[in-house]
């Protein structure tokens, strides 16, 4: 997966991605820990991980190869376990990400995260923005033509869209222009 020139950003076991998480085992025994390498903001190659769905996991490794071939830079990829479960964290870090057991925000619904089944990419270029002007992470703006900002006519978009993943751009309300998620 790497080489001396790629900067490691995550090399947990399995066992550490998923540490302290409160999902149930019936649920931690659907999951993959996926290695994945990337381009960064710093043009390097970098090596992360995702935990995810299980049955996700060729998509999320044939995604990140077509990142890695267009040079997408992507901030990091590291279990949230990394960020002691704190989503907020995480996107705070502009951190890339699957798995957490957590609820969607302001509501008593599981997340599809919950389950390894949403993907964040680059909350930082690519934030939620609410109908009321609230931005998360806090400081994150949303330029399509940024670096790393993700858009309509995003390829990386149509690479997800083609896999029959829905993307959090095309939502109503909030406009979650970092997630993805395939039911």
């Amino acid at each position: 997966m790497s080489d001396q020139n790629t900067i490691v950003d995550s090399d947990m076991t399995f066992a550490e991605a998923v540490f302290g998480s409160p999902a149930p085992v019936s649920i931690i025994d659907t999951l993959s820990l996926v290695d994945v390498v990337y381009y960064s903001f710093d043009s390097v190659r970098h090596a992360g991980q995702i935990v995810a769905c299980a049955e996700l996991e060729d998509d999320l490794y044939e995604i990140f190869a077509f990142l890695e071939d267009i040079r997408f830079p992507v901030g990091k990829a590291i279990p949230i376990a990394a960020y002691s479960w704190n989503d907020d964290a995480s996107m705070a870090d502009n951190n890339a990400s699957s798995f957490n057991f957590r609820f969607i925000a302001n509501t008593g619904k599981l997340s599809l995260h919950a389950l390894g089944r949403a993907f964040d990419l680059n909350p930082v270029q690519n934030p939620v923005i609410y109908s009321a002007g609230l931005v998360a992470p806090p400081g994150a703006r949303y330029n399509p033509s940024a670096s790393g900002a993700l858009s309509e006519h995003s390829p990386v978009v149509r690479e997800f869209l083609k896999r029959g993943w829905r993307w959090g751009g095309h939502f109503d309300e909030p406009k979650d222009y970092h997630h993805f998620e395939k039911p």
